[in-house]
């Protein structure tokens, strides 16, 4: 070979205690001696140290991706300025997207999920090695035909781990027909679990304490029955008989409350236009509601099932009431006097707060009774949903006392514990799922009917995911690596470029 000519060449190398080093190298250009060759000339490269137009070394190069995948653009900037490497965010980027997507190989047992791209609006898919627990590749949608296009383009899927979506479900049956589909556990407890929330919300009312009453009736009833659940065991004064029972749709002034009054109103024009024929989003467009609002109206079977949540709150100052009761009949009926001692105990609220929920004593002899605060919706679904070993002893009265006061909660009850017991040991099988969900259909649960209808369109998923080992988990764990990487570059990370750290990371 022939040397055409040389030039210097500059390469940035790793540092060298916290100092940037250069490399300099004078390099030679030859003559290509093939006439048949298009490229006259070449320049010499040195194994481990240079690469074509590169101006780095392999090893300083290895360290900015390193640095990239980790922390992405600026924090990785800032990152290799301590380290002695001056890089722009740019730079990292570009360094990202040039390296090449690690090989997809043959993924026996595949996992699938969407995750969100702009929470709401845009969504994509993540496919999981459920073997490797790896991520093996990312859709920029959750549409069926993106997906069977994927399974047809890498033949091999035996078993599909998925969520109930149907577009996993029906791209699944186009793209491998012959693949397994398994619903994943995770998503069927979840699933049952807002059910579950549905129905504790809509009977919480059997749980409201009954209006106190004087000491002699009160003798005579428990007589005829057990005292109600919930109601705090305080001595009654003799000579108090309360004027009127409580009602929760009214405010201290005995006014109707606004909520309710707008909740009537709404209720009243979404059944109005129902029965005109208008649909749901021209409804929406007509009340100005949003269309999950009107879809929660035009499902409610009556008034009281959306005022459950509005007449039963807890209060801030539930915590306190015994305290203020006890000091009203104690004679301190100065509202400031009783805000400053609510302070000293850590009351935060302000003293209006106190002034109208006395409003209604002024005109009794003394305070009545106080009653518990009923637990929260959210608080009974924890219990139903937690495995009794797992429940203290306060738990597990409480869920005794509003079971025994309302059969629909204890028929719940009774079919979460058969359900979770099914996923523990994976016998749910096609006959005892087929018990499970008729005997829900033969309560009188409506919220729990509906998962049961979910459950019957994705039914041969379900048992799959009821009597196989597989399941979603390893997916869920990249879904939430996905955020943090999300989070790490403020959102406004292109597709490509979450892909590719998706894939590296």
């Amino acid at each position: 070979m022939r040397v055409h000519s040389s030039y210097s060449r500059r390469l940035a190398d790793t540092a060298v205690a916290g100092w940037p080093v250069v490399i300099k190298l004078q390099v030679r250009r030859f003559f290509c001696g093939v006439d048949a060759c298009p490229v006259k000339t070449f320049a010499e490269q040195i194994p481990g140290l240079t690469t074509r137009y590169a101006r780095r070394t392999p090893l300083l190069r290895k360290l900015l991706e390193a640095v990239a995948i980790a922390l992405a653009g600026r924090a990785g900037a800032r990152l290799a300025t301590r380290l002695g490497v001056v890089v722009g965010r740019s730079t990292l980027l570009r360094l990202i997207r040039a390296i090449p997507d690690p090989q997809i190989g043959d993924v026996a047992v595949l996992g699938v999920d969407d995750f969100a791209l702009r929470r709401g609006h845009v969504y994509g898919t993540v496919l999981v090695d459920m073997d490797s627990h790896r991520p093996v590749d990312l859709l920029p949608d959750r549409e069926a035909d993106a997906f069977a296009d994927w399974l047809r383009a890498h033949p091999g899927a035996k078993v599909i781990c998925r969520d109930r979506a149907g577009a996993y479900a029906e791209g699944g049956r186009t793209g491998a027909p012959e693949a397994i589909q398994v619903a994943d556990r995770w998503h069927l407890w979840h699933n049952l679990a807002k059910h579950v929330d549905k129905t504790v919300a809509a009977h919480r009312g059997c749980l409201t304490p009954l209006p106190a009453v004087d000491s002699d009736s009160q003798a005579e009833e428990d007589v005829r029955q057990p005292a109600p659940v919930l109601v705090m065991a305080v001595e009654q004064p003799l000579d108090h008989t309360p004027d009127r029972a409580f009602d929760a749709t009214l405010d201290v002034c005995g006014r109707e409350r606004r909520l309710v009054t707008r909740t009537r109103e709404r209720y009243a024009a979404v059944c109005d236009l129902l029965a005109k024929g208008e649909s749901l989003a021209g409804i929406g467009r007509t009340l100005g509601l949003d269309r999950k609002t009107v879809q929660r109206f035009a499902r409610a079977t009556s008034l009281d099932e959306l005022l459950v949540k509005a007449t039963a709150r807890a209060s801030k100052l539930d915590p306190f009431k015994p305290y203020l009761h006890q000091r009203w009949n104690q004679g301190c009926t100065d509202i400031p006097t009783l805000h400053a001692e609510l302070q000293a105990q850590g009351w935060s609220g302000s003293v209006q707060a106190v002034r109208r929920y006395f409003r209604p004593f002024r005109h009794l002899a003394v305070a009545p009774p106080t009653t518990p605060a009923i637990p929260k919706p959210r608080e009974i679904t924890r219990w139903i949903l937690t495995h009794p070993d797992h429940l203290d002893t306060d738990a597990h009265t409480k869920l005794d006392e509003a079971r025994s006061h309302c059969p629909e909660l204890k028929m719940t009850a009774t079919h979460v514990s058969t359900f979770a017991e099914m996923m523990a040991h994976l016998n749910g099988d096609k006959d005892r799922l087929e018990a499970w969900m008729s005997s829900v259909d033969a309560d009188d649960l409506p919220h729990l009917h509906s998962f049961t209808t979910g459950l019957r369109r994705d039914v041969q998923a379900v048992i799959n995911g009821l009597t196989t080992r597989f399941n979603s988990g390893p997916v869920e764990g990249i879904v939430n690596k996905i955020k943090y990487l999300k989070r790490q570059m403020f959102g406004r990370a292109n597709f490509d470029l979450l892909r590719k750290r998706v894939l590296l990371a």
